[in-house]
């Protein structure tokens, strides 16, 4: 490993080997070649006069890329598709005179990018899946576990532990829905000429827009893809960068939601992310267990959302058929953003697979604040028993106020069931009370909820798909 330069840490730290393989020089070159092939093998196909023997000599040579030629050639004329060309002539001399015939530079950089993009997103996908498909797990074992609700981070009604990880996984599923629909419309750019007109396929075939619009055709069909955009300038619209990106950016948003709850929820010591029997959560205070997973995959998500702007910017400000203002920032901005929510869904396969649960203290933390949302059903069955509402109401209401005092100035129990119980007027007995007080009374419909979605909107998908899930994933760090 190389010391004594910057290394990217989404490289070195986080991303997983496949999603920088994607984004690496052989997968990038080497798919330049097999565009150059695609192409030549449609123009013979169409009757311009190539040979198979050329064809044949530009296979042997996909993998086994000069790379010193084409870096010495670059330093020369500053333009790299051009110096791979030559690079690629050297290896296949029968075949260089038709290397990138009618092509220009955008035929295998354009193209390349979206074949990048399109396999970086079905990686995502896997990983999406097996996030989701974690979470499942986790929700239907704890559906019917009641736990304290919060709006404003302030105690509301209870729900239960499933439930909640229910909202965290219908943001996943949201995200499954649109990475799906960006992967069904993904294009190539296809053989489009210089400025998009077609203007050198026009020469080459005799003005036979036929042969042409096959040729764009069969060149999308060879490289996967169904078809490739209708119209272009010298590049595809930068706007699916932006599309692609904003995929990725709800990935970050959902990730950042969920690493939010769980670093509060570990704060409150209901739930925590793994930690390991080795592992040190801080370097002064011996006995703390930092949340560092989630806090890792809040501090990529921001970085993910943050840079989703690029693209939408770089879409916004082209000039007209193109300006190269885009590349520089393209070469940084797309693949960091596949590399990084990698990495983010990596986390989140491990965090999902291991979270721990308190229930001791979940519950705890239920019966601390039972007591105020119980009182409107002790009322109910108080005034059922021959109780003056009114009455009641107001003696709740006062009770209330002295337990909330004692807890918050004294730190004492919250003893409001107390209160109540020793009060004839409520002509409850402390059984009928504690049978009020059971928190499975206050959670609704939440089990059914979680079975009802898991059945109707998770396991479906989860069954079509489960030839990629339970993948294992490596932390480095």
């Amino acid at each position: 490993m190389v010391r004594n330069t910057y290394q990217n840490p989404l490289i070195s730290r986080y991303a997983s080997k496949e999603m920088s393989y994607i984004f690496s020089e052989d997968y990038k070159f080497s798919t330049w070649r097999k565009l150059w092939i695609a192409l030549a093998e449609g123009e013979k196909a169409l009757g311009l006069n190539i040979s198979q023997e050329q064809i044949d000599e530009m296979k042997a040579h996909i993998e086994d890329i000069n790379y010193e030629e084409a870096e010495k050639r670059e330093k020369e004329t500053r333009h790299d598709v051009m110096s791979h060309v030559h690079a690629f002539g050297l290896q296949c001399p029968k075949a260089k005179p038709i290397i990138h015939l009618g092509a220009t530079s955008a035929y295998v950089g354009d193209n390349t990018d979206v074949i990048q993009m399109t396999e970086g997103l079905r990686q995502i996908r896997v990983k999406l899946l097996n996030t989701i498909s974690n979470m499942a797990k986790f929700a239907a074992a704890y559906k019917d576990l009641p736990a304290l609700g919060f709006t404003h981070f302030q105690p509301a009604q209870l729900t239960t532990v499933g439930k909640r990880c229910c909202l965290w996984m219908q943001d996943f599923l949201m995200d499954l829905e649109e990475l799906d629909f960006q992967l069904s419309r993904m294009k190539l750019r296809g053989v489009k000429g210089t400025t998009g007109t077609q203007a050198s396929f026009m020469a080459l075939f005799n003005g036979d827009h036929e042969k042409i619009k096959t040729l764009d055709q069969m060149i999308a069909e060879k490289m996967g893809f169904d078809k490739s955009f209708a119209v272009t300038g010298q590049t595809y619209p930068r706007k699916l960068d932006s599309q692609v990106l904003n995929v990725l950016t709800q990935i970050a948003e959902s990730a950042h939601k969920f690493s939010n709850d769980i670093r509060l929820l570990q704060n409150l010591k209901e739930i925590e992310e793994p930690f390991e029997k080795n592992q040190i959560g801080s370097s002064a205070m011996a006995y703390k267990r930092n949340p560092m997973r989630c806090e890792r995959i809040a501090a990529l998500a921001r970085y993910v959302i943050v840079n989703g702007a690029n693209p939408a910017v770089t879409a916004a400000t082209q000039w007209f058929e193109r300006t190269l203002d885009d590349s520089a920032n393209k070469r940084i901005a797309i693949p960091q953003a596949f590399l990084a929510v990698d990495s983010i869904l990596n986390i989140m396969i491990n965090v999902t697979s291991g979270l721990v649960v308190y229930e001791k203290m979940i519950a705890k933390h239920v019966r601390e604040e039972l007591p105020f949302m119980a009182t409107e059903n002790i009322l109910m069955e108080a005034v059922m028993r021959g109780g003056d509402r009114q009455e009641l109401h107001e003696r709740i209401r006062v009770y209330s106020i002295e337990a909330g005092r004692r807890v918050k100035e004294e730190g004492l129990d919250n003893n409001l069931i107390s209160l109540i119980e020793g009060d004839d007027s409520f002509r409850l007995s402390k059984e009928e009370i504690d049978s009020l007080m059971d928190a499975r009374n206050f959670i609704g419909r939440a089990p059914e909820q979680v079975v009802e979605f898991l059945e109707e909107h998770i396991l479906p998908i989860l069954k079509e798909n489960e030839a990629c899930l339970d993948l294992e994933v490596d932390l480095k760090v």
